[in-house]
């Protein structure tokens, strides 16, 4: 507008320099690299570029609609940021789905395992026999330990290794039980197998409850969110005048604050709607057992 600060080349201009300096630093960063380290996974450096090749193109095409629709660098920006971070805000329940799967099929193994052993069999010929009737999420992970224990790696070691595998304190019960066993031979381990899987059913359980009363807030989440993104749209859209303030870079300053506070409120959100996961039993410190 002829009243507004922000022309069209100045948003170019601006455009221009947010791509020049983000090129920019990712140019260093490939050159510079970090540092040598031995490491169990993908850096983080790594890791943040791989991010960003996921989603940066989406990224990149929603701030520049809302670029082209409002004229407004700052919600462009927070276009990009909410598109960059969407399944960050919401995209918990895949991962509380696949811990609720893994916490059932715990359960399944455990009492399979159980049953087996109660026929006079060992613990290692008892684990490889429980695979066939293991559940898609334990499956990879069991068949890693059958693998170590034919290569001769001692049972303590290898009960170690699929506790790091799992990664949960659930199954570190389980595990703790089946060192003790391995180690001592002493009686009792079946009425503890079936504690531990009733412990584990109750939990699946109790994670099951707690998915269906926050998919509902999920979803009032996301609605608010797409409300609160196509208003401000819609009205830069089909009543510019009634945003023209916005167009000045006092404007684009309050609308930065109130971004800000919006994305406080997600934050706080997305901190309320997570669950807290069972602290680990087994951990070690530098790889040392």
């Amino acid at each position: 507008m002829s009243t507004g600060i922000l022309n069209p080349d100045t948003l170019l201009s601006i455009l221009a320099g947010i791509t020049v300096g983000g090129g920019a630093a990712l140019l260093v960063a490939s050159l510079v690299g970090m540092p040598r380290k031995e490491r169990t996974g993908p850096s983080p450096a790594r890791r943040l570029v791989d991010f960003a090749r996921r989603r940066g193109a989406i990224a990149g095409i929603a701030a520049l609609v809302v670029l082209a629709a409002t004229r407004w660098p700052v919600a462009a920006i927070a276009a990009a940021a909410l598109a960059l971070f969407w399944d960050k805000l919401f995209g918990g329940a895949k991962e509380e789905r696949a811990a609720m799967e893994r916490v059932e099929g715990l359960a399944a193994w455990t009492e399979s395992l159980r049953d087996t052993m109660a026929g006079a069999v060992g613990m290692e010929q008892a684990i490889q026999a429980s695979m066939r009737a293991a559940s898609p999420a334990l499956r990879p992970h069991l068949a890693t330990v059958i693998d170590r224990l034919r290569a001769k790696t001692s049972l303590p070691i290898a009960l170690d290794l699929f506790a790091e595998d799992l990664n949960d304190g659930s199954a570190d019960l389980v595990i703790i039980a089946l060192k003790n066993n391995a180690r001592q031979q002493g009686p009792g381990l079946r009425d503890v197998l079936s504690e531990l899987a009733a412990t584990a059913r109750d939990e699946a359980d109790m994670r099951r409850r707690i998915m269906a009363q926050r998919s509902g807030t999920r979803r009032s989440v996301k609605i608010v969110v797409t409300v609160c993104v196509a208003f401000p749209v819609g009205m830069a859209l089909f009543n510019p005048s009634y945003v023209e303030a916005y167009q000045t870079v006092q404007g684009q300053g309050v609308l930065a604050v109130v971004l800000a506070f919006f994305a406080a409120g997600l934050a706080w959100l997305r901190n309320l709607s997570s669950v807290p996961t069972p602290a680990r039993l087994l951990i070690t410190a530098g790889g040392a057992r």
